[in-house]
């Protein structure tokens, strides 16, 4: 009864750990993609900023008509601060909002000393600072102005309240002893949750915390706090490419807490109901093992094609939407190729369903043969008509890939038909998704470049057009029957 209340008790703690694991990751995502969309969107203010400046005719334009050139809608956002160009010398030369306009010089803030001596930087992302204007505390973003001659011409500002940060983040809830921490990459806290004015601005630069945040770049470990000595467990992660480093950090004895009041009464139900409890969870364990065993031997079967053992359409498509997801959302790319056997139905026809079956086992075994990669997925679509997916893999890839298939079936043969090596071929249409709108479009290019294959002699790969030249089709690789 202790052994069986232990293991329990065990797992129901690594729950408890697991889905404050959980809990945090998902936060540090969603915390992330907040910060990097808004920043990007800042940074695309400052790269018009940058192409608007060489516009013809702005120095002549009224301040009106400069200003709504230079400054995008981002400036009027809630948390956008001030957006300014700054001349070679430091001086405010525009700026949105127009009032209060900014005096004097900041050729001694950090992001303008860095454009000088950096020309080859692109968008640099200050510590925060505090506003000369309003006082308030802020994020600077900063692109250098390069005059035509190619020499140093000043740089273009943009900052970001930390009241932004705040609002984002007092949204959440981590409990009495929870917190999350946005620094910088120096070490420099921007913002803290729950908000305390007087750690903004400090650093950890040093601590073994933060020196882990910074040289393992994510994950998470257990640690005591720098800030009062708690401890806690981090969850961490940098955004994106930018030179900022976001935590979670959860109060182990709150995620502890919940576990020990279950603990407690898991106890002593199980003093109380002793055999009879470990008897039902033996029966109920047994029971679901044999219900899950079949319910994924049934899930198995409707993926698979019975003949060649590989899978089959259903599983192709499933797979072919995630794929393309994925692809979508990452910008990497993805191929496909539709393979089918030429002249299928003559050996059908002269040796029968036996000797055609035997016949696309061989092509599944070559076209398996041809892939390596864990993600790359050959399945049968139906009768003669293969496919192979290759996530990952750009078009070029797609036609070495294709390559290795006429070689590999080239192979098959059946001794007991009279079938030698040579005599299968297959025809191949590629298609990569830099060339379609959507899943179903990368299909459709694909089988018009099979069906050019076809009409093109057969016992060969031909690729889908690009885009621009939709209605031609690009032989690709040859082979004589």
């Amino acid at each position: 009864m202790m052994a069986v209340s232990a293991l329990m008790l065990l797992e129901l703690r690594q729950d408890a750990w697991d889905k404050a694991e959980q809990t945090s990751r998902n936060l540090l995502q969603v915390i992330e993609r907040d910060v990097a969309r808004n920043i990007e969107l800042l940074d695309l203010s400052l790269r018009g900023v940058q192409d608007n400046l060489r516009a013809p005719g702005l120095d002549a334009a009224s301040p009106e008509i400069r200003q709504l050139t230079l400054f995008d809608r981002a400036t009027s956002a809630q948390d956008i601060g001030l957006m300014m160009v700054l001349d070679e010398h430091g001086r405010p030369t525009e700026s949105s909002p127009r009032s209060p306009a900014p005096t004097g010089s900041f050729a001694d803030r950090d992001y303008f000393r860095v454009h000088v001596a950096r020309p080859d930087l692109g968008l640099y992302l200050g510590p925060p600072v505090v506003s000369r204007l309003n006082g308030e505390r802020m994020l600077p973003l900063s692109r250098r102005i390069t005059k035509p001659d190619g020499t140093f011409g000043g740089v273009a500002v943009a900052t970001l309240k930390l009241s932004y940060f705040r609002r984002l983040l007092d949204r959440l809830g981590l409990g009495r002893d929870g917190a999350i921490n946005l620094y910088h990459r120096d070490g420099t806290r921007i913002m803290r949750h729950p908000y305390v004015e007087a750690d903004l601005g400090t650093s950890i630069a040093g601590t073994a915390n933060f020196e882990r945040f910074r040289r393992e770049g994510s994950g998470s470990f257990t640690s005591a706090s720098v800030r009062d000595g708690l401890l806690r467990h981090y969850t961490f992660t940098g955004v994106g490419d930018l030179p900022l480093l976001l935590n979670v950090a959860l109060s182990v004895d709150e995620i502890d807490a919940e576990w020990r009041t279950k603990a407690a009464v898991i106890s002593g139900v199980v003093l109380v109901l002793g055999g009879l409890t470990i008897a039902l969870v033996v029966m109920f364990a047994r029971e679901l093992e044999r219900r899950t065993g079949i319910e994924a031997e049934l899930a198995r079967l409707s993926m698979t094609d019975m003949l060649t053992g590989l899978p089959n359409r259903r599983r192709f498509e499933d797979e072919l939407d995630r794929a393309w997801g994925r692809a979508a959302g990452s910008g990497r790319p993805l191929s496909l190729l539709v393979v089918d056997a030429d002249h299928f139905k003559r050996y059908n026809d002269r040796y029968g369903h036996g000797v055609g079956d035997e016949i696309l086992k061989g092509l599944a075994g070559a076209l398996s043969e041809s892939v390596f990669r864990p993600g790359d997925l050959v399945c049968r679509i139906g009768g003669e008509e293969f496919v192979v997916l290759l996530p990952g893999t750009d078009g070029t890839g797609a036609l070495s890939v294709a390559d290795r298939i006429h070689d590999a079936v080239a192979q098959v043969a059946l001794a007991s038909a009279g079938i030698g090596g040579g005599s299968v071929t297959v025809s191949i249409g590629a298609a990569s998704a830099a060339q379609a709108r959507d899943a179903a479009d990368l299909v459709r290019l694909a089988d018009e470049a099979l069906y050019a294959a076809k009409n093109g002699g057969r016992n060969q790969t031909r690729s889908a057009a690009a885009p621009a030249a939709t209605a031609a089709l690009r032989l690709v690789h040859a082979r004589q029957i």
